[in-house]
């Protein structure tokens, strides 16, 4: 896949077929238009377009996003999953004042037709573009004679009667509700970050931990607790249990923690990055009545994340 971060970079393609969006998740509705955008561009014998922005457009229009903001996938995880459908291009279009004043006939002209070189235009149902969102699927339909190019919209996609969207997954993973999230995603939810230095506390009661540490922050943690997860290190893949919280036993903190302890593992991942697949939320974090009792709940804690890891199953 041909990675551009700026538009002045992008090399023209002779009637791409192009889709447009943030594509928080890339979900199965996501997934539904990065397929016909595939099939379209394989029919045409032309090559297939992905613009994005970044950072969140919601960052430049209100200052107090930053306080709030939560994304289901940062930029490389995007990255990632665009290729691994088979995108041919991704232009990655920083979103400052210079993109978002510009008209939704600006936009589509200097952008997407003459920059990019589109003939066939995918976009979502409810996607939005230009200065103040005025531009639309029903706009682009009414002057696609105008602008040259083809256009079609990619309605709604349900599963099991509830709508595929962003927000549907960022409320299921709030809720720690991992298994509902995946359903939507097509995939388990996950997290990537560094193995960083912690008190060690968790070796002095047998359950050696890792601390992760997330760069992005605004990268959505599911709701504090213990989960069962796959953590992967150097492509390899092992069972483990997480905790998302304050360690009110043992560390009680202000700040939170993420935890991971991993199955039959004993070496040194100090620095390194590792993936943290959620697969299911055991319980709630919880103060006990001392060591022994924390103890004893990790023991069972460890027994039904292994069950549910041997399983091998994506979804749980």
């Amino acid at each position: 896949m041909n990675i551009f971060n700026n538009i002045e970079d992008f090399k023209r393609i002779h009637n791409a077929v192009t889709t447009v969006g943030f594509f928080d998740g890339v979900h199965l509705g996501h997934q539904k238009i990065i397929n016909l955008l595939l099939k379209k561009a394989q029919d045409q014998e032309t090559e297939s377009v992905i613009v994005t922005f970044e950072p969140h457009p919601r960052l430049y229009f209100d200052p107090t996003a930053s306080q709030n903001l939560k994304l289901i996938t940062d930029i490389e995880e995007k990255i990632n999953l665009f290729r691994n459908l088979g995108v041919h291009n991704l232009l990655i279009i920083p979103f400052d004042g210079r993109i978002a004043n510009l008209s939704s006939e600006d936009f589509i002209e200097k952008i997407i037709i003459e920059k990019i070189g589109t003939h066939t235009l995918l976009l979502g149902h409810d996607h939005r573009f230009g200065r103040n969102r005025e531009g639309s699927f029903e706009y682009l339909k009414q002057n696609q004679a105008k602008f040259g190019i083809q256009v079609f919209e990619i309605s709604r996609l349900d599963i099991d009667e509830a709508a595929v969207s962003s927000t549907r997954i960022r409320n299921f993973l709030n809720n720690g509700e991992v298994g509902s999230a995946a359903t939507l995603l097509g995939r388990n939810y996950s997290i990537t970050g560094t193995v960083i230095e912690g008190k060690k506390l968790g070796r002095t009661i047998g359950f050696p931990t890792a601390n992760i540490h997330i760069e992005s922050p605004y990268k959505l943690l599911p709701k504090r607790g213990v989960y069962a997860v796959e953590v992967v290190i150097d492509e390899q893949e092992f069972g483990g249990m997480l905790n998302i919280g304050f360690n009110p036993t043992v560390n009680a903190s202000n700040l939170k923690h993420i935890e991971v302890h991993i199955f039959d593992f004993k070496e040194d991942i100090y620095n390194k990055k590792i993936t943290l697949r959620f697969l299911s939320r055991l319980r709630d974090e919880q103060k006990f009545n001392g060591i022994e009792a924390l103890k004893t709940q990790l023991s069972h804690d460890a027994i039904e994340a292994k069950e549910i890891y041997s399983k091998g199953k994506l979804f749980y």
